[in-house]
């Protein structure tokens, strides 16, 4: 569906009284395949350049070099452009910019009108898109006197109105209140569905919520593509094992020296008499069995037993710790 090679794009910095100092290398020789029916997520810090990446999606941003193809057109064909942009659709993070109409159906019903749809089709494409937003009910309202909540899902009808093959969903739920972040969660959760979806996010729980495949962009650059397990375990060294012992911190400590592939112990002894220990393993082996067996022989109660691997939000930690965080792209159209 989503194909590119060696994409790269820049844009001209210019200082504050709009002379041009230089150019920025936004996108930096990006090469992704996304399937039709994917769920991707697009992860990165703010100036990492998702945002640009999913604007290339859309078309709304062309290549400096190499290419992107959407569902096999090459969006360098400047003809092609409008039947690029119909097959993304694209919901912006503030609906503001994308919502025009007076009137919640009438915008919903702006872009199949600029394809030429004929009225009859326009009104039941309208129909079925505010229905399955849930917004139906404010249909004659003025977007103006809508929540942030509401307006995103007016902006995500409209999208839908088109019949998209794909729709990509710039940081969907920045701004809204955290009753609104759920409903628009479980509405990107049902667009999967029947579409493949794009979300470009830095927001890791939403990430690991609704996509099924991640991209990690740095500085430009694709810095990691996989499911967020894969993701986990590629980048997880060590094991940590985490276990509550009825017995000393010596004794833990004794017991634990008689465990092979262990690089590392925390012990903390409680009131109740008890132990914990955090213990790290060498290589990521699996040390339950023997840690079982080692207890039981000293004949150590072992009241708990856990593993824990390192986290989604460890991992875009890792690949992006020498991001320039809060670095705005820009060009001289605006914020990209």
């Amino acid at each position: 569906m989503i194909q590119t090679k060696e994409l790269i794009y820049e844009y001209e910095k210019r200082d504050e009284e709009g002379n041009i100092i230089g150019m920025k290398r936004a996108i930096d020789g990006v090469d992704i395949d996304i399937p039709e029916g994917s769920f991707v997520a697009i992860l990165g810090h703010n100036g990492s350049g998702k945002s640009t990446l999913a604007k290339h999606i859309n078309a709304l941003l062309l290549p400096t070099e190499g290419s992107i193809w959407i569902d096999g057109t090459d969006t360098k064909a400047m003809d092609e452009l409008w039947k690029i942009r119909q097959k993304a659709g694209m919901v912006f993070q503030n609906p503001d910019n994308q919502i025009i109409g007076t009137v919640v159906e009438e915008d919903v019903g702006f872009g199949p009108e600029n394809m030429g749809i004929p009225t009859g089709k326009i009104w039941k494409r309208v129909d079925k898109s505010l229905e399955s937003v849930g917004m139906t009910a404010f249909r004659h309202r003025s977007p103006n006197k809508l929540s942030g909540g509401q307006k995103q899902r007016v902006a995500i009808a409209g999208v839908l109105a088109m019949h998209p093959k794909c729709i990509i969903l710039d940081e969907p739920t920045v701004g809204l209140d955290p009753k609104q972040i759920i409903e628009i969660r479980d509405l990107i959760k049902s667009l999967g569905e029947k579409h493949t979806v794009i979300l470009s996010s830095h927001i890791l729980a939403e990430i690991r919520e609704v996509c099924d495949y991640i991209l990690i962009i740095s500085k430009g650059k694709l810095v990691a593509s996989d499911t967020p397990d894969r993701l986990e375990e590629k980048m997880s060294g060590t094991e940590t094992v985490e276990i509550l012992a009825k017995a000393s911190a010596a004794e833990v400590r004794a017991i634990l020296l008689n465990v092979e592939h262990i690089s590392n112990i925390h012990t903390q002894e409680r009131a109740d008499k008890t132990c914990s220990a955090r213990i790290q393993t060498e290589g990521g082996c699996d040390i339950r069995e023997a840690l079982f067996f080692a207890f039981a022989k000293n004949e150590c109660p072992l009241l708990e037993l856990q593993t824990s691997r390192i986290s989604l939000e460890e991992v875009f930690l890792e690949l992006t710790q020498n991001d320039a965080v809060g670095e705005e792209e820009r060009t001289n159209a605006g914020n990209l």
